[in-house]
């Protein structure tokens, strides 16, 4: 996805972006690629998710797609794939078929590769 480690998560084309200076709780479900900037408690369902590196989440995310560039807390959950990037933080749990972690990029829980099914918000 990146022709090099350090490019910045920010440069990925969004269909919908929540703002760095966006604090959002709830529970937030877009159609496209979601970008996020900014801070969410609550959970996101997308075809795919953006978290950059400004944002923080603490909650759910699910997707086929999920790149982590900021920080989250909680359950990541990709049918797809789940890449952290150099600048990603992640302390909680990781379900998804596909992983991958560029050097720098932080894990503190629990990772389980295996098929998911979508979940139903």
């Amino acid at each position: 996805m990146f022709s090099n480690s350090r490019e910045k998560v920010e440069s990925l084309k969004a269909d919908s972006f929540i703002g760095a200076e966006t604090d959002f709780q709830g529970e937030f479900v877009v159609k496209g690629t979601l970008m996020i900037a900014g801070r969410i408690d609550g959970r996101v369902k997308a075809d795919c998710v953006i978290v950059s590196e400004t944002a923080v989440i603490k909650g759910e995310v699910t997707a086929p797609k999920i790149v982590v560039g900021g920080r989250f807390e909680g359950n990541l959950r990709a049918q797809e794939i789940v890449e952290i990037k150099s600048t990603g933080r992640v302390s909680g749990s990781i379900f998804a078929n596909k992983f991958s972690v560029t050097e720098g990029g932080e894990i503190n829980g629990k990772i389980e590769m295996k098929m998911i099914e979508p979940s139903n918000p």
